[in-house]
């Protein structure tokens, strides 16, 4: 179902966003090591959200 997917996007795309802020308070802070690894985080949930957001757009179309 469509709904399911946008939603697993959603959540990708939140969970996103809370690392790319947690890499920003770290490298801000100067522990590098830290902000690297929240940023590495969140490019895969990043990705993960595109995936399920094409996947929700096909099954979206599908359904006209």
């Amino acid at each position: 179902m469509a709904r399911d997917e946008h939603n697993k996007a959603a959540e990708h795309h939140d969970n996103a966003a809370k690392a790319h802020r947690s890499a920003a308070e770290h490298h801000g802070k100067g522990d590098h090591a830290k902000g690297k690894e929240h940023a590495s985080s969140a490019k895969q949930h990043s990705q993960t959200a595109n995936q399920h957001s094409d996947q929700a757009h096909s099954k979206s179309q599908q359904q006209k």
